[in-house]
Parts: structure tokens; sequence; C-alpha cells
């Protein structure tokens, strides 16, 4: 993976970054973000799903998002409606 991190180097940080026990900077995650081919909303989500949600949103076109967007939206608007009639 090239993110510009020294390749002797490189293998130890990643692996701290995925223990956790650093953070990588917001330009490293970026471009571990691009070299991965993910958003990178994606590398800080907080639940797989939610992980799995950015990644297909990620791979829609700008308009396709939108409407994905607003579809969702939608079907909570229409969640929420149905709760609240008795």
């Amino acid at each position: 993976m090239t993110i510009g991190l020294p390749q002797e180097t490189a293998a130890v940080r990643i692996n701290r970054y995925e223990k956790a026990v650093h953070d990588a900077d917001l330009a490293t995650a970026r471009r571990i973000a691009e070299a991965l081919g993910v958003p990178l909303a994606f590398l800080y989500a907080e639940t797989d799903t939610m992980a799995e949600a950015i990644l297909a949103l990620g791979l829609l076109s700008k308009p396709e998002q939108r409407k994905a967007v607003a579809d969702l939206k939608a079907r909570l608007t229409e969640s929420v409606g149905n709760r609240a009639k008795p």
C-alpha cells in the first residue's frame, strides 16, 4: 500500500492504527482510504452496518447518492408517521 509512509515502518504504523493504539491524522486517514478505494467516512464508521452503508453509498454516482438519501429520508418519515398513529 502506498500512502507515503516509509516502507520499513508502514506495517507497524498501520497495525497501530488498526488496533487503535494510535489515531491517524486526517491527511494519513485520507491517504489510507484512497489506497483502499473506500470513502474516508468508511474508516470512521462506528459499526460494520454503517461502514457497509457508507461503502455502498460511495459506489453510487452523485445523482444516485442524492436519490438514495432522499428515499431513505422518505422511509424514515413514513416509519415515524406510522408509529405515531394509534
